[in-house]
């Protein structure tokens, strides 16, 4: 069934970044080094001292392979990421806020089963220690 709608945007706030990169280690199987560079199961590595916005990209990017989707697109300039399953796609926007948050939202086209919006929006969130 496809979907066009947006999915509700996460954002999330600068000064989480460190705990949330802690809680995320915890959360999905990843490692955390004394300098605070976290490195994920899937051999994904974030630096010490990364951004709230480099985070939430990395984390949306994460999301998408997570769910079996293939990056087709991918601009951390842009704050896009576009992955595809099929006739499945499902579109990440990355924007930081004038308030020092990152507003992420995910959308979905094409053919797209019931759950995939839900998963994707479940693995980002693991993948932010939520």
């Amino acid at each position: 069934m496809a979907s066009n709608r947006p999915l509700t945007p996460v954002v999330v706030p600068r000064a989480a970044a460190l705990a949330a990169a802690v809680g995320t280690a915890l959360l999905a199987g990843c490692a955390v080094y004394p300098d605070g560079t976290v490195v994920y199961s899937d051999g994904s590595v974030l630096p010490a001292g990364t951004s709230a916005y480099d985070r939430a990209f990395s984390a949306a990017s994460g999301a998408l392979s997570d769910q079996g989707l293939r990056i087709t697109v991918q601009d951390r300039a842009s704050g896009q990421v576009v992955g595809t399953r099929g006739n499945a796609v499902v579109t990440a926007s990355v924007r930081p806020q004038p308030d020092g948050t990152t507003r992420v939202e995910f959308k979905t086209s094409g053919d797209v089963d019931s759950g995939l919006a839900q998963r994707v929006v479940a693995a980002y969130n693991a993948r932010m220690g939520r």
